[in-house]
C-alpha cells in the first residue's frame, strides 16, 4: 500500500542528526489551565503574514530528535498532533492552538503528564500529509524541537513555540552526472485543469550513449508514495553509475515523478487527477522517443516501480498492453480489492473493524502488528485534507462529488464504507477483476508480460492481493511471473540483487540473442521466475 518507502535519513543527512540541539524549556508560570499552545513567527523569519495549517507534535520518547513527524509504529511514545487552519498570521503576534479541537490520538489533554519534546509546523502548501517521514517543504515554517519538563496536560500554563526555520532544506532538482532532465507540458492534463501540466523526471543514460549510433532499451521506472521531484535525482545518478559498473545492462532509464497534490496519481486515468495514463502513453513517451535513442516499440519498452509505483506500473501494463513489452512491479498497492490491505471492498461493511470486530491490522513490523487502518485515518484526518496515502488512492479511485472532490471511500468518523464508492473502485480499478472479466480480449496481449515480485512478510500486508490475482489469473493462459520472496517486507525486498535480477531480464527480453549477465552475482535468495 505504502510505497517505496523513505527513511527518515532520506530527507536528513546524518551529520543534520548529530548536530541536533536539544533545547530544554520550562512552562510559563501564568495563564495554568487545559494544555495549549502558543505560537508565534518568527520576524527574522518572515516579515509578511502566513496561512496554512499549523501542526504542532509531541512526543515523550527520551531519544532527542532534530524534527519531529509522524510514525507507523505508535509504540511505547506515540506521536501526539494537534493541528488547526490559520489565516495570515502576522510573524511576531502569537496565535493558540487548542489541542484538543483537531488531535491524534486522543485529545492531548489526556496525555500522561511528563516530559516531552514538541515541535510546531506551519505547513504552507499543505503538503505534509504527502510528506509522511518528516520530508517537509522549504516553504514550510518550523519551531526548533523543545523539550517541556513536568508537562501536565490537564493543568499546564502555554507552551510557547516560535516558527525560527523553513521546515525543509532546498533540494537541488539539477540532475547529477549525465542525467537529463524532462519538463514537458502535456496537452491533455493542461486541458484537464486549465493551466499548464507539466510532466517531470528524468532520463539517465547508459556509457558510452554521446559516441554510439546504437538505440537501446528504455525502462519506465517510477517511485512510490512520499517521493517527489527532489528524491529522483540520486535515483538517475545511480542507475548511470551501476551501468557504468556492470551491475545493470545497457539501457536508457527515464525516471518518472508521479507526485500530485492529491498523493500519487499513480499514472491513471481519473476523473480527479486527470488523463495522466493518457498522457504518457501518447505524448511523453513519443516526445521522449523523439529526442533518444530508444527502441521505440513494445519489446524495447519496460516498466518497474515499488509500491504505489508497484501498482502504477501493473495498470500501465494492463492498460496499455500494446505499449509496453513487460512490467517488473514490486510490493504494489492492493492488486486485488478482495484484500485493500486487510479490507473486502466486496463484502465488508466497516473499514476500521473486521468481521470479528477486531481492529483492522495496516503495519505489521517483526511479525507484530503495529498500526491499523483507523489510526492512519485519524491520524490523516489531522496532518490534512490533501496527501494523505487514504486520501491520496481515494483521489485515483473515486468518482467526483458534488462538491468537486473525489468521493471518501469511507467515512472517517466512524468507518462505515460507502457502498457505491467501493463499488466504482471494483469496478473501474481492481486489477484482479479487469484481468479475470477482460481475458478473452487481454491474456493473449498481455502473455509472459507481468512480472509481480513481493515479500511474504510485506509490512503492509500486499501479498495477500497478490496471491489472490495470482488464483484468478492462473487459469486464464496469462502466465505471470509471479514470486514470494521469503521472510522479505516492504523496506527489505531489494536487498541482495533484486534490481539486477529484474534488470537483466528485460534486457534479455528486449535482446534475446545477446544474452547479460551482472558483474557481481546477486543473492540466490532474490531468484525470481523467468
Amino acid at each position: 500500500m505504502r510505497r517505496q518507502v523513505l527513511s527518515e535519513s532520506a530527507f536528513f543527512p546524518v551529520a543534520a542528526l548529530l548536530t541536533f540541539l536539544f533545547v530544554s524549556v520550562p512552562l510559563l508560570a501564568q495563564d495554568r489551565g487545559r494544555l495549549h499552545f502558543r505560537v508565534s513567527i518568527d520576524p527574522a523569519l518572515s516579515t509578511a503574514p502566513v496561512s496554512g495549517r499549523l501542526i504542532v507534535f509531541m512526543t515523550s520518547d527520551p531519544k532527542p530528535h532534530e524534527i519531529l513527524h509522524p510514525s507507523f509504529a505508535s509504540g511505547p511514545n506515540p506521536m501526539w498532533i494537534a493541528a488547526r487552519e490559520v489565516r495570515d498570521l502576522a510573524p511576531g503576534k502569537p496565535i493558540d492552538l487548542d489541542p484538543d479541537e483537531i488531535a491524534y490520538p486522543q485529545p492531548l489533554s489526556e496525555a500522561p503528564s511528563g516530559d516531552y519534546q514538541i515541535m510546531a509546523l506551519l505547513d504552507t502548501d499543505h503538503t505534509a500529509a504527502y510528506n509522511f517521514f518528516g520530508g517537509f517543504s522549504t516553504e514550510d515554517l518550523r519551531s526548533a524541537v523543545i523539550e517541556v519538563k513536568g508537562v501536565n496536560p490537564k493543568q499546564s500554563a502555554p507552551v510557547e513555540l516560535k516558527l525560527t526555520e523553513h521546515a525543509g532544506k532546498a533540494a537541488s532538482i539539477e540532475p547529477a552526472n549525465n542525467s537529463q532532465s524532462i519538463d514537458f507540458v502535456s496537452p491533455s492534463l493542461s486541458k484537464f485543469w486549465g493551466r499548464e501540466i507539466h510532466m517531470r523526471g528524468y532520463v539517465a543514460l547508459p556509457p558510452g550513449y554521446a559516441n554510439s549510433p546504437e538505440r537501446y532499451p528504455t525502462v519506465y521506472w517510477t517511485h512510490g508514495f512520499g517521493a517527489h521531484l527532489e528524491n529522483l535525482t540520486g535515483v538517475a545518478a545511480r542507475f548511470e553509475n551501476e551501468m557504468a559498473n556492470g551491475n545493470l545492462p545497457p539501457m536508457i532509464w527515464v525516471i518518472l515523478d508521479e507526485s500530485c497534490p492529491g498523493g500519487t496519481h499513480e499514472y491513471v486515468d481519473s476523473v480527479n487527477n486527470g488523463p495522466w495514463g493518457k498522457a504518457l502513453t501518447t505524448e511523453l513517451i513519443p516526445y521522449l522517443e523523439r529526442s533518444y535513442r530508444m527502441d521505440a516499440k513494445p519489446s524495447g519498452r519496460f516498466l518497474t516501480g515499488h509500491s504505489s509505483g508497484g501498482w502504477a506500473t501493473l495498470w500501465l501494463e494492463v492498460t496499455y498492453p500494446k505499449v509496453f513489452g513487460g512490467n517488473w512491479s514490486t510490493s504494489p498497492d492492493p492488486v486485488d480489492f478482495r484484500d485493500f490491505t486487510n479490507i473486502d471492498l466486496t463484502k465488508d461493511q466497516n473499514a476500521y473493524t473486521r468481521p470479528d470486530g477486531k481492529p483492522t491490522p495496516l503495519v505489521r513490523m517483526g511479525g507484530n502488528e503495529v498500526t491499523n487502518f483507523e489510526q492512519l485515518s485519524r491520524e490523516e484526518v489531522v496532518m490534512g485534507d490533501y496527501g494523505g496515502q487514504l486520501a491520496s488512492f481515494e483521489w485515483v479511485f473515486s468518482p467526483r462529488g458534488a462538491d468537486g472532490r473525489p468521493m471518501p471511500m469511507f467515512d472517517r468518523q466512524s468507518g462505515t464504507i460507502h457502498r457505491v464508492v467501493a463499488d466504482y473502485w471494483l469496478a473501474h480499478y481492481d486489477l484482479s477483476r479487469l484481468l479475470t472479466e477482460n481475458a478473452k480480449q487481454l491474456a493473449p496481449q498481455l502473455r509472459g508480460k507481468i512480472h509481480i515480485i513481493v515479500g511474504t512478510a510485506d509490512t503492509f500486508y500486499l501479498d495477500g492481493a497478490v496471491h489472490l490475482l495470482q488464483q484468478a489469473i492462473s487459469p486464464l493462459g496469462y502466465n505471470a511471473k509471479i514470486t514470494y520472496l521469503e521472510g522479505r517486507t516492504h523496506m527489505d525486498l531489494y536487498k541482495g540483487g533484486l534490481e539486477e535480477r529484474m534488470a537483466e531480464q528485460m534486457y534479455n527480453t528486449a535482446r534475446p540473442g545477446n544474452h547479460w549477465n551482472p558483474t557481481v552475482v546477486p543473492d540466490p535468495a532474490t531468484q525470481i521466475a523467468p
